[in-house]
């Protein structure tokens, strides 16, 4: 973040775990990643240590697109805490590769009454400082169109 930009809104941050630590960080790199079982190919969210389709504890983190389809949202017009200036949707988006890998996040870069279920959307990334760490939260935004 430079000095020109605004900090990102306070929000609550996990915490980072041996098992969790790919999913909130890969947004360094610009990727949205989960575990996948390395034996049959199941993703893992939320992550851990054994593939509950075959049980096998070779696992791994995987990037997928960022892309996804919003399943469900909600506009919030009630300021909780401090946080993200309302009104702000929170939506349960389905992850393009795999719709039963699910997350619950924002939607941004647009309008609260633009927002529709069924939108294509694309993940975006919000760096939070967390002490000697950073968190990358995904959140989503409404995916350019396709060339």
């Amino acid at each position: 973040m430079t000095d020109s930009e605004t900090p990102p809104p306070f929000r609550i941050l996990p915490r980072l775990t041996d098992l969790n630590r790919d999913f909130w960080t890969g947004g360094e790199h610009g990727e949205l990643r989960f575990l996948r079982c390395q034996d049959c190919g199941t993703r893992i969210h939320p992550p851990v240590s054994v593939c509950h389709k075959d049980h096998s504890k070779n696992v791994k983190a995987d990037a997928v697109s960022g892309r996804a389809t919003v399943a469900t949202y909600t506009v919030n017009h009630q300021m909780w805490m401090p946080g993200p200036e309302v009104p702000y949707v929170v939506a349960i988006v389905e992850i393009e590769e795999d719709p039963t890998i699910r997350l619950t996040t924002n939607i941004v870069g647009c309008a609260p009454e633009d927002v529709y279920i069924g939108m294509p959307v694309e993940v975006v990334f919000e760096k939070q400082p967390d002490g000697d760490d950073a968190i990358w939260l995904p959140l989503f935004q409404p995916a350019a169109e396709k060339a």
